[in-house]
């Protein structure tokens, strides 16, 4: 099995409660810009304070901010997963990308059962050995529609991680109105998740999806209509998304009112974005990083990748709304159609369309009702 890259305080609180240091006249210049522009320089304004939050400072330069109302500590920059066992990167240079993002300040680390055939996991688990594990964040993700599917790639994925528990697992690929109806149905897979975390497997429950904001707004209901609420989110976070079936526009602002911590992929499209030739890596990350992201989660393949994103962290300051509007200007001819958010407009990165197999079965439901599948 093969997968493509994810990544390249309780109850609803205000953006103030949120991030108490915003000051009255930021917001009000915020505010009074036009409706393409105001809630993206309120978000972005938000996100400049969350830094300082908390007495926790930086940790070797790379600012911290809070994840959500879990209060989880969580390093600005994460570590993707899939680019660690990429072709051409052997495992000696993974665990030691791995070890010097941790040495470095990064705590929080991505990764998904389907990665790489599991090498993904596998690679992470020996980089986390000799006490590492006990300095990170770790999440994982799973594919499995069904409880039985699910509980299955759970217990794979700690066995490959070389762990007891897991601080975050995420539902994978929500890019189907279906499935949230199929995650939150009798023997779904929800069921697998929250008996993993009374089991202590789990800390805590999230999703991920990269088609369209509809979902996310729906996975988001069908939750509520079950009363479960999740603890994270992961969505595109781009300089183009604003323009384009927006996740910005759309998810963010309800994930900030549900103090859900947002953890931010895709910021350069897995370098596509950067093929317009109109935005720069740097840009690109700090783009993302001045949303009220809780973490923006980046493809590391490389040291000269890890030192970028490690340079982007630190030097990262809020961007003045001038500063964004200009972004926003010179990406919103390129963005309009979604020519370079491939995630969004085809079906190259959707792995579980090229592998239904990861998904389960059918539920039981379906199956008594309907006969098996042809």
């Amino acid at each position: 099995m093969n997968s493509l890259p994810d990544t390249d305080d309780s109850g609803f609180q205000s953006p103030d409660k949120l991030w108490p240091r915003y000051s009255a006249g930021e917001k009000s210049g915020a505010i009074e810009r036009r409706d393409f522009l105001k809630g993206l320089a309120l978000a972005g304004l938000m996100a400049s304070t969350s830094d300082s939050s908390s007495a926790e400072g930086p940790k070797q330069g790379i600012p911290y901010r809070t994840l959500g109302r879990t209060g989880e500590r969580v390093s600005s920059i994460g570590m993707g997963g899939f680019h660690l066992a990429q072709p051409g990167l052997e495992e000696a240079e993974s665990i030691r990308l791995i070890r010097s993002a941790v040495d470095r300040g990064i705590n929080f680390m991505d990764n998904s059962w389907d990665y790489n055939e599991g090498q993904s996991e596998i690679r992470m688990g020996k980089a986390l050995k000799d006490g590492y594990r006990q300095k990170v964040f770790l999440m994982t993700k799973l594919d499995g529609r069904t409880k039985q599917e699910a509980a299955k790639q759970i217990d794979e994925s700690l066995k490959r991680l070389q762990t007891d528990h897991v601080d975050l697992m995420q539902h994978h690929e929500i890019i189907r109105f279906e499935d949230p109806d199929r995650i939150f149905a009798t023997q779904g897979a929800q069921e697998a998740v929250l008996e993993a975390k009374k089991a202590g497997k789990i800390r805590y429950i999230g999703f991920t999806g990269h088609k369209d904001p509809h979902i996310h707004l729906y996975m988001l209901k069908v939750a509520a209509d079950h009363g479960f609420k999740f603890d994270t989110v992961q969505m595109p976070l781009n300089v183009m998304d604003a323009h384009f079936r927006s996740f910005e526009k759309l998810v963010l602002p309800k994930l900030v009112e549900q103090g859900i911590g947002v953890l931010g992929m895709k910021s350069m499209g897995d370098k596509i974005i950067l093929k317009s030739k109109i935005v720069q890596p740097i840009e690109c990350l700090h783009y993302s990083l001045n949303l009220p992201t809780s973490v923006v989660i980046t493809g590391i393949d490389s040291m000269r990748i890890l030192e970028q994103a490690l340079e982007a962290a630190r030097n990262f300051r809020p961007l003045s709304k001038e500063e964004v509007a200009a972004l926003l200007a010179k990406t919103a001819q390129a963005a309009a159609n979604g020519d370079y958010e491939l995630f969004k407009t085809s079906q190259h990165f959707d792995s579980t369309a090229h592998h239904p197999e990861w998904l389960g079965g059918q539920s039981p439901h379906v199956d008594q009702l309907a006969g098996p599948a042809a």
